[in-house]
């Protein structure tokens, strides 16, 4: 498949412009490792210009502007995709799927207006959810379009004017979103820049910027919220995620060999939610990894925007450098043909459990031969984004569940998607802070004011 770039552009106050700070980065194709532009930043003075311009911006985003934009969208889905496969080296068989997010993201925010989010009333007096002003939405490299949509989307269905930043390692998607929302919202209502943590630094330490959506590194969330702290700036944290994957002494072999490999190497391991620890019983452990290192030996790894890759390169050379590195002193085991050049990185076991995130299809093995421990080796990581439980037991399998400390947790599934659009994804420990989800971002944007007359629905007791 061919795939032509767009030029990486900015967007300040209506206005389209080439980001002239160069990053000193090469950009690569990441099936080849061959460079194929150049990181670049907007210049700090036309980020100065974004932050004016949103802290003076106004405009009404109502429930049709938001369906429309949706509308727009559908036309570009596919190339969206294309776009974040190409940069990010997830195959296009995953990117596709997850692009249903980045229209359906304005159609949820449009339906939660209509449905009367912006209003609670309770008791006789009126709660009106009003924005906090200017908001900041920062987005990682591993799934831009479907993050950014997310964000975006329900700052704008707040009444907030937001400057979007992506990362400087896949920038093309944005762009692409950026010019139909342009075309439909107030030139200061949404704006997009690009650059590294310096640039993020320079927008988070404005004091215009009234709230601030994250989702990326442990480092970067605790620079944001530093940064914020001596603001009272409310945060949206969603961090990193060292997340278990407890199989049960009763769960079935296939699902559990199907569900450790899903999770281990779907978005080629670069994802919050992928597997980091794989928690057996010990006596059935040797079939287990047996069974899943079958599985990952007949993934057909190859170039993203193959239609048959299964499993795709990682982002850029210096990740995999940096994954590399990390697997290179421990006892491990590497699984599947890769190709010979490019960004590859086999999906990897170690022996032994993992302290910290890799970010990549890389997952630690402990054992355990009493089921009063599975809870204890499940929590002993300070991380608390996501976990699975693996058990042919529904019930037993529901109650070990609600004994983990993560923000979600899903019984006999692998599944990239949450449970149900409608429930909160919340981080605890230091994967995060606050809760992300359909509604929970949308409230997030808002603060409440009430309204109502003294003494009229007062409570009386005499």
């Amino acid at each position: 498949m061919t795939i032509e770039l767009p030029a990486i552009r900015d967007l300040v106050d209506g206005e389209w412009g080439d980001p002239s700070v160069d990053l000193g980065v090469a950009l690569e194709d990441p099936a080849t490792g061959v460079a194929v532009a150049r990181a670049v930043a907007t210049a700090p003075e036309r980020v100065d210009r974004a932050l004016a311009v949103a802290d003076a911006a106004a405009g009404r985003i109502d429930a049709d502007l938001l369906e429309r934009i949706a509308d727009a969208l559908d036309a570009q889905v596919d190339r969206l995709a294309v776009l974040d496969a190409f940069a990010t080296g997830v195959p296009l068989a995953q990117t596709r799927p997850l692009g249903v997010i980045v229209a359906g993201s304005f159609r949820l925010a449009a339906a939660q207006l209509r449905s009367g989010a912006l209003r609670a009333d309770r008791d006789g007096v009126e709660v009106h959810r009003l924005p906090l002003g200017p908001a900041l939405a920062l987005v990682p490299w591993n799934a831009p379009a479907p993050m950014a949509a997310h964000k975006v989307a329900n700052a704008l269905a707040a009444g907030c004017p937001v400057i979007l930043k992506v990362s400087e390692l896949a920038p093309y998607s944005a762009v692409v979103l950026a010019e139909v929302i342009a075309q439909h919202v107030p030139p200061g209502m949404f704006q997009l820049v690009h650059g590294d943590a310096a640039t993020g630094a320079h927008l988070v330490g404005d004091p215009r910027i009234k709230a601030v959506s994250f989702t990326g590194g442990v480092p970067g969330g605790q620079a944001v919220a530093t940064a914020s702290a001596p603001l009272f700036r409310p945060c949206q944290l969603e961090l990193g995620g060292n997340n278990p994957l407890v199989v049960l002494p009763d769960a079935d072999l296939d699902t559990a060999a199907r569900a450790a490999a899903e999770l281990l190497t779907t978005l080629n391991g670069q994802w919050c939610r992928a597997l980091g620890r794989l928690i057996l019983p010990r006596s059935r452990a040797p079939e287990l990894l047996e069974a899943i290192g079958k599985r990952l030996d007949a993934l057909h790894a190859g170039p993203p925007l193959d239609e048959a890759t299964e499993f795709g390169p990682l982002v850029h050379s210096r990740h995999v450098r940096a994954v590399s590195a990390a697997v290179a002193d421990r006892p491990h085991r590497a699984y599947g043909l890769l190709p010979g050049a490019g960004n590859y990185v086999a999906p990897v076991l170690l022996d032994g459990d993992l302290t910290d995130e890799i970010f990549g299809p890389v997952a630690g093995v402990t054992t355990y031969e009493r089921p009063e421990d599975i809870v204890a080796l499940a929590n002993a990581v300070p991380y608390g984004l996501e976990a699975y439980v693996c058990g042919t037991d529904t019930e037993f399998a529901l109650a070990v569940a609600r004994r983990i400390r993560a923000g979600e947790v899903k019984v006999n599934g692998s599944s990239i998607m949450s449970l149900h659009l409608m429930t909160p994804r919340p981080a605890w420990g230091v994967s995060g802070l606050g809760e992300e989800g359909t509604a929970e971002t949308l409230r997030f944007f808002t603060g409440a004011r009430v309204v109502g007359v003294e003494g009229r629905f007062a409570l009386h007791t005499s």
